[in-house]
């Protein structure tokens, strides 16, 4: 594994529901602190949190959270 920064959509897709980071984070029971951290890339949400969003910003885990590199065998 490598310490490459995460990639992730939940910027695009809170913004396309007209959420602030403030409001998505009380939509899911986590500080709009620990929004920033997830869409900078800094912080990997747990399983739970994850679905969260999901459901929140109408998308699927997958959508949010792509793989973005493949990983060798």
């Amino acid at each position: 594994m490598t310490d490459t920064p995460r990639s992730n959509r939940v910027r695009e897709f809170r913004k396309r529901v007209g959420l602030t980071q403030a409001a998505l984070g009380d939509a899911v029971g986590v500080s709009r602190q620990s929004i920033v951290s997830t869409e900078k890339g800094d912080y990997a949400p747990s399983v739970y949190l994850a679905l969260r969003l999901a459901l929140r910003l109408d998308t699927t885990v997958e959508e949010l959270f792509p793989l973005t590199t493949k990983e060798s065998s």
